[in-house]
């Protein structure tokens, strides 16, 4: 078997996370046909999803998500590519959520100026 683990930090907050962590479950049932259980916590949600020779968990936090994976015999020898399309998936959902907030942050300390 072999293991898949990821972890990404974010300044986000955690409703943000969770709309993230939702579309990120969305996107992973359509396009690798997981089955994917969505588990709230408080401050502390929990994607859980498998398939046939996959299974693993989404944890989504205020600050972090944090992604660990078991590939069976058969997937564990396309590790690597499958951890590369979690990763560019996973930071496709992340970066306009960052990009936008960062210009927002710019925005206001623009109109906070001229003020």
């Amino acid at each position: 078997m072999a293991d898949i683990h990821i972890l990404r930090e974010h300044s986000l907050g955690f409703e943000a996370a969770r709309k993230i962590a939702f579309e990120w479950a969305e996107q992973a049932e359509q396009e690798f046909d997981m089955e994917c259980t969505y588990v709230e916590g408080d401050g502390l949600d929990e994607v859980i999803f498998k398939r046939s020779g996959v299974s693993g968990m989404l944890q989504v936090s205020e600050a972090k998500f944090e992604l660990s994976a078991k590939l069976g015999f058969l997937l564990g020898a396309f590790k690597d590519k499958i951890e590369g399309e979690i990763v560019k998936n996973l930071d496709q959902l992340l970066k306009p959520k960052a990009a936008t907030k960062a210009a927002t942050k710019a925005a206001t300390k623009a109109v906070a100026k001229k003020k």
